[in-house]
């Protein structure tokens, strides 16, 4: 599977658009990790812990979106693009979306 952020792969072209390929996750906060990231907050800098949660979160609704594309047909998606929007207190969505296309060698 071809994974781009572009609208073209070089080398490759587009010989069918097939549809909206998509993954999301929702995740909430851990009540550890939670008062960690707190104390993180008060002395400053980087609050690692969110910054893993929403890692996996990424990679999560990424695996989704291209098990969504293989599920078309697609060998490729391109015009990969991440949301992410607050679901809840705690909690946030993580969206993974791109066209899902079949490529192939120019």
């Amino acid at each position: 599977m071809i994974i781009a952020t572009t609208e073209e792969v070089p080398g490759y072209r587009v010989v069918k658009v097939l549809g909206i390929a998509r993954g999301a996750t929702v995740k909430a906060k851990h009540i550890g990790k939670d008062i960690l990231a707190g104390l993180r907050n008060i002395a400053g800098g980087e609050v690692k812990e969110y910054t893993e949660m929403l890692a996996e979160a990424r990679e999560v609704a990424l695996q989704r979106m291209i098990q969504h594309a293989k599920e078309m047909g697609a060998n490729g998606i391109i015009g990969v693009r991440f949301m992410t929007s607050a679901v809840a207190s705690g909690a946030a969505e993580i969206f993974a979306y791109g066209t899902a296309v079949v490529l192939e060698k120019e």
